[in-house]
């Protein structure tokens, strides 16, 4: 398997979302009569797309109106909303700064402790509002904020990293024990990033009730550019949905996979879905809401890391409420609005009545399905061109 690209040296061929199609069914069903939903734990949401756990996408007020629309909005417990009492101020200060001054500025800004207090208290504002709470951690940080979450009232936690690993070596910090940690917790646990299926059944054997699938396709990402890293979303969905498969027909759970990032538009999310996702993660569609406390502006997790950063703060802009982003109606004609009405037309047109349906689409490899015929609106900076 693979294509040489020296000597005794193969490498395999991988997808992403602008390499592939999807081939519409034999038949076809009225959207409205789609099913959407998906279970993580014990509960079953409306909508399968949360947004992602970044400063610029979500904070206190976004969280309950993801909530109420149906999503779930993961926190960042180890971002401003957890570091500074007014949080507010400092998201202002990272939006009026240059381009060449942004990341400068952002470092100095995380450095200030989080304060465990204001975990507390941010998951009981999101909580008091009746919303679904999901916050999220880096991995050494998991033992310590998840006792801390799990008595505030959070529903769901989230273990997160560049790259996750049950057997992660160090010996200059104490290394998480995930599988000991998760049974530890009384709510579901969701372990990311990854790309692979060993990692993922690994993952998924130390009892996650989720997994992030992803690395380095985000939008203010720039980890595949500083470290190389990465797997191609479309072939690295289906590696982990296959794992879930496998790991379903083994052991009689089924563990939900989610992929997250490198979606900019309803299209790509349908092909998520189709490439064996049960759920997906968004962070620069949701960036662009009225509701976004980024102010139009977009910066990765590991955006402010001291020595190496591997994100940067992206400008994409206010364009409509966060409702009209997820459930509509679209006011724009690029496929950034409406993901929810995008993905339930997707799945009417290619026959599949809820998500496990989906999954099952025919993929066809397609270079050229976002530009064939397309040379007007490319011209004109519109539609498909922009």
């Amino acid at each position: 398997m693979g294509m040489w690209v020296g000597r005794g040296r193969k490498a395999r061929r991988c997808y992403g979302f602008d390499e592939v199609a999807l081939v519409p069914g034999p038949v076809t069903i009225n959207p409205n009569e789609v099913d959407v939903s998906w279970d993580l734990g014990k509960k079953r949401y409306k909508v399968p797309i949360l947004a992602a756990a970044m400063d610029g996408v979500v904070d206190v007020k976004f969280a309950v109106e993801m909530s109420r629309l149906g999503g779930i909005a993961v926190l960042n417990l180890d971002g401003v909303q957890t570091r500074y009492d007014n949080p507010e101020e400092i998201l202002k200060k990272i939006a009026k700064a240059s381009p060449e001054e942004a990341t400068k500025l952002v470092q100095p800004l995380y450095v200030k402790p989080i304060k465990e207090s204001l975990i507390t208290k941010r998951i009981k504002e999101i909580k008091k509002n009746k919303a679904t709470v999901a916050v999220s951690t880096i991995p050494q940080n998991a033992e310590r904020f998840g006792k801390i979450a799990q008595e505030a009232g959070a529903d769901i936690f989230v273990v997160q990293s560049t790259v996750i690993s049950v057997r992660h070596i160090s010996k200059e910090y104490k290394v998480v024990d995930l599988k000991k940690f998760i049974k530890s917790m009384k709510i579901p646990v969701i372990l990311g990033n990854c790309v692979t299926y060993s990692i993922g059944l690994e993952l998924m054997d130390a009892g996650a009730s989720g997994i992030l699938v992803g690395i380095g396709p985000g939008a203010a990402c720039t980890t595949r550019g500083v470290l190389g890293i990465g797997v191609p979303q479309v072939t690295a969905t289906s590696d982990l949905a296959a794992a879930r498969d496998f790991h379903h027909k083994k052991t009689g759970k089924y563990i939900p996979i989610i992929t997250d990032g490198g979606m900019d538009s309803g299209g790509d999310i349908c092909k998520a879905f189709a490439s064996g996702a049960d759920a997906v993660m968004v962070g620069s569609a949701f960036a662009r809401a009225k509701e976004a406390p980024g102010k139009g502006y977009h910066w990765g997790m590991a955006t402010p890391h001291a020595n190496l950063p591997r994100g940067t703060r992206i400008k994409v802009g206010t364009t409509g409420t966060l409702e009209e982003i997820l459930l509509g109606p679209a006011r724009l004609d690029d496929g950034s609005q409406n993901l929810v009405g995008a993905l339930m037309t997707s799945m009417g047109n290619v026959g599949a009545r809820d998500i496990k349906e989906m999954q099952l689409t025919e993929i066809i490899i397609a270079p050229s399905i976002k530009t064939e015929g397309k040379i007007m609106q490319r011209a004109q900076g519109i539609g498909m061109g922009k």
